[in-house]
């Protein structure tokens, strides 16, 4: 059951980060707000580390 809730959990985290990536980038190439992408690659970041906290959850749990 573990496995299924990480075949899910993974992909839809990893989108995340890549449609605010996508987001940041469409406003820095249209002139938007610059506190607006730094905003939005803040969240990058932050959706890029839970990314990875459950990559690795998923790996550590799945191994065992």
């Amino acid at each position: 059951m573990t496995e299924l809730f990480f075949n899910f959990l993974v992909p839809i985290s990893m989108v995340a980060v890549v449609i605010v990536l996508l987001a940041g980038l469409w406003n820095m190439m249209r002139g938007g707000s610059p506190g607006r992408s730094q905003t939005l690659m803040r969240w990058r970041v932050g959706l890029q580390f839970v990314a990875i906290v459950i990559v690795m959850t998923a790996f550590y749990v799945t191994s065992g």
